[in-house]
């Protein structure tokens, strides 16, 4: 019996074509999530850095707050 399963189960373990391995609809959604991901930390990296540079120019980390006659972003 154990044989004959184990035969069975070396004639099934055959190598699949290179052209008919694909991704399908899983790895396609898998890539768009990640990319919708990536999007969405950017997003907030730049709301959080704006914050802080906000937060710098109103003197909140102890620094002098910078005059609104000397705008200059060097």
């Amino acid at each position: 019996m154990n044989g004959l399963l184990i035969a069975l189960v070396a004639k099934d373990n055959s190598i699949p074509e290179d052209k008919d391995v694909v991704a399908g609809w899983l790895g396609f959604s898998v890539f768009i999530a990640l990319i919708v991901a990536v999007a969405l930390l950017c997003w907030s990296l730049t709301r959080q850095l704006r914050k802080t540079r906000d937060a710098r120019d109103a003197g909140v980390f102890g620094d002098q707050p910078k005059s609104e006659d000397h705008d200059t972003d060097a």
